[in-house]
């Protein structure tokens, strides 16, 4: 019986590492690999861009970055295999709520949102902090 590894995946460098190091660990054990991105409308929209155009679809904006970080740091056989999943809300809840049941999951350091200047980004801090399985942090240069 084979476990399920979930990746954060947003298409910055750091989560690129964190989808890398996720499939290898998924070859080794055998487990099904899952990326996750997680997309919400921040709250400052609302006062910042009131006409905001109707056409702009941020669901499909983040299939497409799950899309492209897929065939970005996956060679086209493993890639083929990802469950990619798309979750309105916030991204550390989404990996939080996609990692029940999980064997482990995995991010990056660090990832588009937050501050440049954390130790960690925030969304790993909080999936390292509330996570219901293990939890590996991605981080420095790979081997």
């Amino acid at each position: 019986m084979t476990g399920r590894i979930v990746v954060g995946v947003d298409g910055s460098e750091p989560s690129l590492k964190a989808l890398r190091w996720a499939a290898g660990q998924a070859a080794l054990t055998g487990d099904e690999l899952q990326a996750v991105t997680g997309w919400e409308y921040p709250a400052s929209w609302a006062t910042l861009m009131p006409g905001v155009p109707p056409e702009f679809d941020p669901e499909r904006l983040a299939k497409e970055i799950l899309d492209q970080s897929l065939a970005e740091a996956l060679a086209p056989d493993i890639a083929a295999t990802v469950t990619r999943t798309v979750v309105s809300g916030n991204p550390a809840q989404a990996l939080i709520d996609q990692a029940k049941g999980a064997s482990l999951l995995v991010v990056g350091d660090r990832g588009y949102a937050g501050f440049k200047a954390a130790v960690l980004g925030s969304v790993s801090t909080n999936v390292a902090q509330h996570a219901p399985c293990p939890v590996v942090v991605v981080r420095g240069e790979q081997l």
